[in-house]
């Protein structure tokens, strides 16, 4: 069974792989023998991560890239091709929300500025978007390939004051499905595309939007997101790396265009 769900050898791309939840997923597969390449737009992150998958007797490299900008992605999929000679994977990792896409009691709905939202929807949809189409060209040749996005609970429950970011995730599912599609009925098969929905995660970009900065109590929002869910607690990233390693191996080889939840029960719960 251990055959079953393994990535050994494989060539892995990781989007956002400096962050907390992608350098979790980047670290297990490195572990697993998967060859990984970490992009990000940080050099020091992307670094970070991959000299910890290097230390500990994997195969990583860090590759600076920004997923808003064809060339760099093109100028990254040169470099790891140069390294690891193929590609079999991409996990689109890269995303995120701003301040002046969210709504507050000082920013209401009506005065969003356009630019913000954009940015988020650019950010998350258009940074899963481009480096697919460049990583995909590759599959599509190949006529193989995985490619794992990343959804969010914000997808399916769209959460107050981040309508940018829910719309952008709501985005990514909808893509997740129609590209699945499209790669099997125009290229081979042997592609399948899904995408995973995290439920809560402290991340550095939430953390203090749940937890109290000084004294790591919940705020109210972070209360609320607990009452919501069922296990009563927020995840843990190492949590979603059974859902990967089942997506990304031949124990899911007949899976493709779904959304896995990994949300505590968040998704089932109506809060009654």
């Amino acid at each position: 069974m251990s055959n079953l769900f393994t990535v050994k050898d494989k060539v892995v791309v990781v989007t956002g792989g400096g962050g907390i939840l992608c350098g979790t997923m980047a670290k297990a597969l490195g572990a697993d023998g998967a060859k990984v390449a970490i992009l990000d737009l940080f050099d020091a992150a992307a670094a970070k991560v991959a000299d910890e998958i290097n230390a500990k007797g994997g195969v990583a490299i860090p590759v600076q890239c920004n997923v808003l900008d064809k060339a760099s992605i093109e100028q990254a999929r040169d470099k790891v091709v140069a390294t690891f000679g193929r590609i079999d994977v991409l996990i689109n990792g890269a995303g995120g929300n701003k301040k002046e896409a969210t709504t507050s009691p000082q920013m209401s709905f009506f005065d969003l500025p356009a630019e913000a939202v954009r940015f988020v929807f650019d950010l998350n949809f258009l940074g899963t978007l481009l480096p697919t189409q460049v990583f995909g060209k590759l599959m599509a040749e190949q006529k193989s390939g995985n490619i794992l996005n990343i959804s969010s609970m914000n997808a399916l429950r769209p959460l107050t004051k981040i309508p940018a970011y829910s719309a952008a995730k709501a985005a990514i599912s909808n893509f997740t499905q129609w590209l699945a599609v499209h790669m099997c009925q125009n290229y081979s098969c042997g592609i399948r595309v899904n995408a995973i929905a995290p439920g809560f995660f402290l991340t550095e970009q939430n953390r203090f939007l749940l937890t109290d900065e000084k004294t790591g109590a919940l705020t109210p929002r972070g209360a609320t997101v607990v009452g919501h869910t069922p296990m009563g607690r927020f995840g843990s990233p190492d949590e979603l790396l059974g859902a990967m390693f089942w997506l990304l191996s031949d124990a899911s080889k007949f899976v493709t265009g779904v959304t896995i939840p990994v949300d505590g029960g968040f998704s089932a719960c109506c809060g009654v």
